[in-house]
């Protein structure tokens, strides 16, 4: 049974760290998260997301002693480019598409067959908002973001009437929520929960040595704290506007950092334990 709380009602992962780590129970945590109000703050652009230094060396430095993925709405060149670090695992789109070391490559999912639907809702919603001030359609490989975070309060019913009169026509294609965003995926059943335990099958993690953990800020996220409970660990950042499906939270970018660097130590204590 899923079990949902509102975010301030579960504890916070810094303060109940033994706690936490006492669920790791000798196993390796293996650690997924999203990129966007995680790893950088949420921004006006999602150019202007950019990493810290600071946040590069925790996963960098964690990433030597586990596996480590960025699990993303974004396009999945677009967030490797970000981060910038090649002992990271990517999934991009939601988790369908996916690289990491060694050659890693995959699309699993079946995206593909919803190309040609995301190109012609791309050019009707281009057309339908261009007259919107500050809306943003944004085409990904496998996704449309369509962001009304700068636009006026009174033409946010316009923005989602767009959206809804492209997805009556367009039934290869289903809408994703996320913060200040509407999103156009595949209508596939496929997400980023779905995607974690495609790569812990992958890397051969789900043998019994690793426990999942994954760290996300957006209701997108929920789909992979629903498919951890009872087998993973789920961290909310911050909140959203519905309740949540994660054992801890943490506040802030800054506390996430904070939060890696820890794991970081306790994983080579249970290394060399």
């Amino acid at each position: 049974m899923i079990q949902k709380r509102e975010a301030l009602e579960i504890p916070s992962a810094l303060n109940q760290l033994n706690e936490l780590k006492a669920q790791f129970q000798g196993k390796t945590p293996a650690i997924f998260l999203d990129y966007d109000g995680c790893l950088t703050p949420i921004v006006q652009r999602p150019e202007m997301a950019v990493l810290t230094d600071d946040m590069r060396l925790a996963l960098q430095e964690l990433a030597t002693v586990t596996k480590v993925a960025v699990v993303s709405g974004r396009d999945r060149q677009n967030v490797a480019e970000l981060v910038q670090l090649d002992n990271l695992y990517y999934a991009g789109s939601h988790g369908f598409d996916i690289t990491g070391p060694g050659g890693m490559a995959s699309e699993p999912g079946g995206a593909k067959a919803a190309l040609s639907a995301l190109d012609k809702a791309d050019t009707m919603l281009q057309e339908k908002l261009r007259q919107v001030e500050g809306s943003q359609v944004e085409r990904k490989r496998y996704a449309i973001a369509v962001h009304y975070r700068n636009v006026a309060d009174d033409q946010v019913e316009t923005v989602r009437k767009a959206v809804d009169e492209v997805l009556d026509s367009m039934p290869e294609l289903k809408i994703g929520l996320g913060k200040k965003i509407y999103e156009l995926k595949p209508n596939i059943d496929w997400h980023k929960g779905k995607a974690v335990m495609w790569l812990m099958e992958e890397l051969g993690l789900s043998k019994g040595n690793y426990i999942p953990l994954y760290i996300g800020d957006d209701i997108t996220d929920e789909d992979a704290f629903v498919e951890l409970q009872g087998q993973g660990i789920g961290i909310l950042v911050g909140e959203h506007d519905d309740k949540t499906a994660a054992t801890y939270r943490l506040e802030s970018v800054d506390e996430v950092r904070v939060f890696l660097e820890d794991l970081t130590d306790t994983i080579k204590k249970i290394n060399h334990g």
